[in-house]
């Protein structure tokens, strides 16, 4: 059968009359718009749990160290406080608060709540001011601390 697409077999479906449909295939990612809100901060939730996994690997490290004596410690400490672990920590921050922001977001929406374009747009504008405001405030308060 020439131009037959094997993909057809698994796109069949049933409406709950007993009517037969045909289903979409999902998109690849060049069928989506990058600078929409929604296909922008999917795409960037999606990142920063990514990024928490490196920072897990970080925090195991900086508590591997800790327990290892203090020349293990030291070493991470001295990553931590060179300006390339001062970037990691600052962007783990960013991290962690943009994906809280965002799975508050996404409870909302598992609640049935949000899902009008303009109150997506509204919550999505919410989540990157928040996490800008949060991750600055986090810092603020850390060094405040810190030089206590």
């Amino acid at each position: 059968m020439a131009g037959h697409d094997a993909r057809e077999a698994i796109m069949k479906g049933r409406r709950t009359d007993g009517s037969i449909v045909q289903r979409p295939i999902s998109p690849h990612l060049q069928a989506y718009d990058m600078l929409q809100m929604t296909s922008a901060l999917s795409f960037a939730n999606r990142a920063t749990g990514v990024g928490w996994s490196f920072g897990l690997v970080f925090l195991v490290w900086w508590l591997a160290a800790a327990a290892s004596g203090p020349r293990a410690f030291g070493a991470a400490q001295w990553y931590a406080g060179s300006w390339l672990g001062v970037i990691t920590l600052f962007l783990l921050s960013g991290a962690a608060w943009f994906h809280t922001l965002n799975g508050v977001r996404h409870l909302f929406w598992d609640a049935g709540y949000g899902y009008d374009i303009p109150t997506t747009y509204r919550s999505g504008w919410m989540v990157l001011i928040g996490t800008a405001v949060l991750t600055v405030l986090t810092w603020v308060i850390a060094i405040i601390a810190w030089a206590r």
